[in-house]
């Protein structure tokens, strides 16, 4: 990629970035809160407003791919084979690992722009363990133990939904079924929940949201050097967190494309936010407990971000509007990772926790 394109495309990243991390403090919303709010109390309200992230997020993308602006098959999301167990292990990890950390990889970075240290520590970590699995020390396991296993496509098709409908029923369309079997009871789902329409600020977080997945794919497609191999990219925050710290380390090079430059985008938005709010304040570990359940959480997440593939945001939101076979199982995972963790905090004892999995 010339480094016009390059600087180009880093610059959509810090402006989308920024936007998110903004609206993410404004709107107070965490999607490891809205898991825990859900599952400790009820309260689907921040559930949905990813629902409504992810409506936004496929349609708009999905309406990319139509216009022929996006292929899926120049992402990574959706391979002829894909690495089931390192998704199904690897978002179980995650989910486990945002439990002990409280928040997920989007979230550190929020929570790291409004001043809170302890989302520096989890950040560092979370990104050297992130690195050491993608092209570091752990990198062999990664590729020959937890990648090995792969579930091939039928006839090399593609992994996403809409190309196995249609090779399955011999017929076109299957974007538009897939689109509209899902998009349709998330709205009525959605819509339902008054209490959640006189949210304005969760709401607009979340179409914020949303619409940056949709312009991540949109700007990494059009700035695009046509000489270049550089995939088209969205949001996440696992690789690029390890590419912007690296790239802080050892110069600007990694530090200037997409992914990694919205990570610098994510933290400055919400730094503005949090001042514009008056809620920036400095905060640190209570204890050498809290530390060291910080530490393994951003361990766990690092590592099993990387072998899933995506975070929240990259396997929830980003690789779930393309709609790829992976995203229903990094869903499963990360939801009973993060009610594992959740169990094992509130009970403190593992036999209570794993019998909280089989339970209501």
């Amino acid at each position: 990629m010339s480094i016009a394109a390059d600087w180009a495309g880093g610059a959509a990243g810090f402006l989308i970035g920024a936007a998110c991390g903004y609206a993410m403090r404004a709107g107070r919303l965490c999607s490891f809160g809205a898991l825990e709010d859900w599952i400790t109390i009820g309260d689907a309200r921040r559930l949905k407003v990813f629902a409504l992230a992810f409506v936004i997020a496929l349609v708009g993308t999905q309406a990319l791919v139509v216009a022929g602006l996006l292929d899926p098959a120049h992402t990574t999301y959706v391979p002829a084979a894909v690495p089931i167990v390192g998704i199904v292990f690897g978002s179980l990890a995650f989910g486990v690992g945002m439990s002990l950390v409280g928040t997920c990889g989007l979230g550190s970075l929020v929570r790291l722009g409004g001043g809170d240290l302890r989302s520096l520590v989890v950040v560092l970590v979370f990104a050297g363990m992130a690195y050491a699995a993608l092209r570091g020390s752990l990198n062999g396991v990664r590729i020959d133990v937890i990648e090995r296993i792969r579930l091939p496509m039928p006839d090399g098709t593609r992994s996403d939904l809409p190309a196995l409908i249609e090779a399955w029923s011999g017929t076109a369309g299957g974007r538009l079924a897939a689109t509209g079997l899902l998009v349709a009871p998330l709205i009525v789902w959605i819509l339902r929940d008054r209490r959640l329409l006189r949210t304005p600020r969760m709401l607009a977080a979340g179409m914020t949201l949303g619409f940056g997945v949709v312009a991540g794919w949109a700007a990494t497609t059009l700035l695009a050097d046509e000489f270049a191999a550089a995939r088209p990219q969205s949001l996440t925050f696992v690789g690029p967190v390890a590419r912007a710290v690296l790239g802080l380390v050892i110069g600007a090079g990694d530090a200037a494309e997409f992914g990694a430059a919205s990570v610098f985008g994510v933290i400055a938005g919400s730094w503005i936010a949090a001042r514009a709010k008056d809620q920036f304040h400095w905060e640190a570990f209570d204890d050498q407990r809290e530390m060291r359940r910080h530490i393994a959480g951003a361990a766990l997440m690092g590592l099993g971000g990387v072998a899933a593939g995506g975070c929240t945001i990259g396997q929830g939101l980003t690789a779930g509007s393309l709609l790829a076979v992976s995203w229903p199982f990094a869903l499963a995972g990360l939801y009973l990772g993060g009610r594992f963790g959740i169990a094992f905090i509130l009970e403190g004892r593992l036999s209570e926790a794993l019998r909280s999995l089989f339970s209501r």
